[in-house]
């Protein structure tokens, strides 16, 4: 009598498991992100604790396009308009603007319409959500180049709108931009002043600092429950092979819409933080070379992979502050003087670094791991031959 054998499980089905070092790697990153403005700003002062509010935005804006870019694979190289558009939201809303161009608004709102952060949030994503719809649903027979050219031009329509909309009806002051925005406050606790708790001193660079990390987080959790949902795998499908998914089934009108969606609201969200954060808000601040930058954390940090989208923003917001701030200097002590403009030599290093990274990097910094290197991980953690799935 033949006996039944037992059918060795598939290493793809055992479950990866924590270890003490990932518990011991979550500690430290924690408590670096944490005193990370304590630290740096012991170190070089609030300006660059500024720039690491920065980075967090940043932060926000790549992972937002990563969900248009690296989760569907569809270019966008208009993104930034969604930051304009969230930014604004949050200048109207929390400005005099509003109350001095229109009379009706000034009965309704007689101390100025000042609403709070919880209300500009959710209308800064509403509102850049819709403009990401308004955005996909003309371009859903585009890929490549020729959807990268319609974005481009969506992304110039919105800032020359907001430079032109102060005439005939004054709404967005024009060139001029909007000032006197309101700052963060919760329950009357003021992230614009300083702060003290358990004897240390927050001044408002490190407050803005907290909130956006919080906000990035927020992003991340929402991106990871995206990417391993099934939303996010119909996005993978569409993004492998467009053909292949429409014949599995997989709606890709729908998809690719939300795909907009879901990225022009984080983009909404990075924007009402801007917003509130500056003070100040005009269409200046909303360039094609802004997305270019957007678009550059994502490639360069590893498209799809949310850990390195993070990487690529931090280093992109930090890496040219650095360089403004270290050749001047520099070349004083070589030379004695400075021989070449600082911009100059900033941008022409900035530069060669990201074609150095695309030559020798060409998956980015930290790209997502293929499916054969986890397979074989896990099944070295089971003390397990890899079997092929």
């Amino acid at each position: 009598m033949t006996s039944i054998q037992p059918i060795e499980p598939s290493t793809t089905l055992i479950p990866e498991r924590k270890t003490a070092k990932n518990y011991a790697v979550t500690v430290l990153v924690t408590a670096l992100v944490i005193l990370a403005p304590m630290l740096i700003g012991a170190a070089g002062g609030n300006y660059w604790v500024r720039v690491l509010d920065f980075a967090m935005l940043y932060v926000m804006l790549a992972l937002g396009l990563n969900v248009v870019v690296g989760f569907a694979g569809l270019l966008d190289l208009g993104y930034i308009a969604f930051y304009a558009v969230g930014a604004y939201v949050a200048a109207l809303l929390s400005s005099p603007q509003l109350t001095t161009q229109f009379e009706w608004i000034a009965h309704l709102f007689p101390g100025g319409l000042h609403a709070p952060i919880w209300v500009i949030v959710p209308c800064a994503m509403g509102l850049a959500a819709t403009f990401g719809v308004l955005l996909g649903a003309p371009t859903l027979r585009l890929r490549g180049d020729y959807l990268a050219i319609v974005t481009l031009g969506f992304g110039e329509i919105v800032r020359i709108f907001m430079n032109n909309l102060d005439r005939p009806v004054n709404i967005t002051n024009g060139p001029k931009g909007i000032t006197g925005i309101d700052p963060v406050s919760f329950f009357g606790f003021d992230l614009s002043k300083t702060h003290s708790l358990f004897g240390f001193t927050f001044p408002s660079v490190y407050n803005y600092y907290y909130l956006f990390v919080l906000c990035a987080l927020f992003v991340i959790f929402v991106c990871i429950r995206l990417q391993h949902s099934r939303i996010g795998r119909a996005w993978a499908a569409i993004r492998e092979d467009e053909i292949a998914a429409k014949a599995m089934g997989i709606n890709t009108r729908n998809v690719k819409l939300l795909a907009f969606a879901m990225g022009a609201s984080f983009g909404g969200l990075s924007g009402a933080m801007f917003g509130a954060f500056q003070g100040f808000v005009s269409p200046e601040s909303f360039t094609f070379w802004e997305s270019v930058v957007v678009l550059a954390c994502v490639v360069l940090g590893g498209m799809g992979h949310i850990p390195g989208v993070i990487l690529g923003a931090v280093l992109l917001a930090v890496f040219p502050e650095f360089l403004r701030s270290t050749m001047g200097p520099l070349q004083n002590f070589i030379f004695g003087h400075e021989i070449v403009d600082t911009e100059v030599i900033r941008q022409l290093l900035y530069g060669l670094a990201m074609v150095l990274i695309m030559l020798y990097r060409s998956e980015g910094l930290w790209p997502s791991p293929k499916h054969e290197d986890k397979i074989a991980k896990i099944a070295k953690r089971a003390g397990k031959k890899p079997v092929r799935a």
